[in-house]
């Protein structure tokens, strides 16, 4: 890089007052040049917890060799992830969102304080790709985002299985469908590779998302982990972050913007997309100082095809999506059929539509032609009604069923609710209504994937519906209602709610309500008192004090600031 400006990085490494710093950084193996150099940092989220992010060294490692030809320095560090996939179904699961807030304030943490003039993040495990790019438009410095890939899928009986084949298996042994043994043999076959889960959860969809904000090289969100051109990919990236700092651009708040939030939408709905898009896309915005709420996810959500035919929904993986084309498939698709921004910028400085313009389109099977698509109604449905006024979720991608009517049966916990499901106490149109789970009142508002997989691994997935102020797994599919708001933990109308209430959920309609009068709902409420919450400390003290509401992204500071100035 022989250009010369005054990097943030100088304040650092320039003055006579610097020579201790200096002294440290020589310590570290740097010289003269070096010293001269704008300084990068390579963020990963390495480690050996979780297959997902267990191919993330060495392309934070590669990324290196693109930053140094780029005439930079580059500066490699790390942050924590939490496995979804281990926390899962146990307290542990309140940690997942909340690692969502550590690692994007720990990589803000680590840039400020070092004051490195650029960024490139590898994420793997779910919140730690909205995570990172939520520190990347928080901080507004020259950044690449890439993904670290999906695990290839295994085979069982000659068909795909995932880590959601295991889970549903489980409710198919309680049910008699399946015998433990055939368990075993499923559970060493499902998850062959590492990477992260390979079908459209929230891993995949978020890695989609990336591409579509501009945020990620195009065509790296569908290649999967353990494929030697993601070494390549991120020299590239390395590279691409020196160029973006020598020419003053794109930075991540010229790339996020309304428009590229709403082709970020719109690929979740058309591709039947992780429900926990709904928490991140406001959170990435709140970042940028946009507000980009539920409210408005609803209505791009609302005016948007489905045409991928991707699990859990439907039937193809990512590895299927990379061999047709990657997220260009669906961007091109979906810019063609007139449902995407094309003069939103991305990341090559290109806009959209220029970047497409080479792009052959959807192959017709895996990803559809806006004007063939699976169905004229998006994968994702918002929902409204006196059950849940700021809004509820849910998947409708694969579902054959889109009403329910029955009785409400009341749980406080997951673990109330999981323990009725696996004693197959509930009957077909049962309600189940598991409240105290959201952001605050959780706290930590957890995924309950394990229940609503032993539900559907009984055969009992459109036959019950499950409502919840807590979130779903990307994984989850049937009729399972989240993210409902007000939460019951502020008192909202979930939290008076009582067994043999008459439920009526109607995804056509975009409605969910309790079937009772509102003078009685309106006495209900009179007579309530918030449930005493549990005595907390620690993380989970600091962010129930702090979570705003899922319908606003469950974030935990006031928005967009500048980089300090000196």
């Amino acid at each position: 890089m022989s250009m010369k400006r005054e990097y943030r990085s100088r304040i650092v490494t320039q003055g006579l007052d610097r020579a201790a710093h200096r002294a440290f950084l020589r310590a570290c193996g740097r010289d003269d040049g070096d010293l001269d150099k704008p300084q990068i940092g390579i963020v990963s989220t390495h480690g050996e917890n979780t297959p997902c992010s267990m191919s993330l060294a060495p392309q934070a490692d590669a990324a290196r060799l693109g930053v140094a030809a780029g005439g930079a320095l580059p500066v490699p560090f790390a942050t924590i992830s939490v496995s979804d996939g281990v926390s899962m179904n146990h307290k542990g699961m309140r940690l997942s969102l909340i690692s969502r807030e550590i690692i994007a304030d720990s990589i803000e943490a680590v840039m400020r304080a070092h004051a490195y003039d650029g960024l490139i993040g590898f994420a793997g495990c779910d919140k730690t790709l909205p995570a990172i790019m939520m520190a990347m438009v928080r901080l507004n410095a020259p950044s690449v985002f890439v993904y670290g890939g999906a695990m290839l899928p295994g085979r069982w009986r000659g068909r795909d299985a995932t880590v959601l084949t295991a889970y549903e298996g489980v409710g198919a042994v309680l049910a008699g469908a399946m015998t433990p043994a055939e368990l075993s043999s499923l559970e060493r076959a499902c998850a062959p590779t590492i990477g992260s889960c390979p079908g459209q959860f929230t891993a995949n969809t978020m890695a989609m998302v990336s591409e579509a904000l501009g945020l990620a090289p195009p065509g790296s969100a569908m290649l999967p982990a353990v494929y030697s051109q993601r070494l390549a990919l991120a020299r590239h990236a390395g590279e691409r972050v020196t160029q973006i700092l020598a020419n003053g651009g794109p930075l991540p708040r010229d790339l996020v913007t309304r428009k590229s939030l709403e082709n970020a939408a719109a690929v979740v709905a058309a591709t039947g997309g992780s429900t926990n898009a709904v928490l991140h896309l406001p959170a990435i915005a709140h970042e940028a100082g946009l507000r980009f709420v539920l409210d408005d996810i609803a209505q791009v959500f609302a005016r948007t095809p489905l045409i991928a035919d991707l699990q859990p929904g439907g039937h193809y993986l990512a590895l299927d999506v990379f061999g047709v084309g990657g997220t260009d498939a669906v961007l091109k698709a979906l810019l063609d059929g007139g449902y995407l921004h094309g003069d939103a910028l991305t990341l090559s400085g290109k806009t959209m539509a220029g970047h497409l313009a080479g792009h052959c389109g959807p192959d017709g099977k895996i990803v559809r032609s806006a004007s063939q698509p699976l169905s004229d109604a998006s994968g994702l449905v918002v929902l409204r009604g006196n059950l849940a006024p700021d809004g509820a979720l849910i998947k409708v991608a694969g579902l054959k069923t889109f009403i329910s009517e029955g009785p409400a049966r009341v749980f406080e916990s997951e673990e109330a609710c999981s323990a009725a499901v696996r004693k197959r106490e509930y009957r077909a149109g049962d309600v189940l209504i598991i409240r105290n789970e959201g952001p605050k009142g959780g706290p930590g508002m957890r995924e309950m994937l394990g229940v609503t997989a032993l539900i559907y691994g009984q055969g009992m997935g459109e036959k019950v519906a499950l409502v919840t102020d807590g979130r779903f797994s990307g994984a989850t599919r049937g009729m399972m209602i989240g993210y409902v708001g007000p939460e019951a933990a502020v008192g909202g109308p979930i939290a008076l709610a009582r067994d043999a209430d008459p439920v009526r959920i109607d995804c056509n309609a975009r409605s969910i309500d309790l079937m009772i009068s509102a003078q009685e709902l309106a006495a209900r409420r009179k007579a309530y008192a918030l449930r005493p919450s549990e005595r907390l400390s620690g993380v989970l003290e600091k962010y129930s004090k702090l979570v705003g509401p899922a319908c606003e992204g469950a974030v935990t500071h006031a928005g967009a600031a500048d980089w300090p100035r000196e």
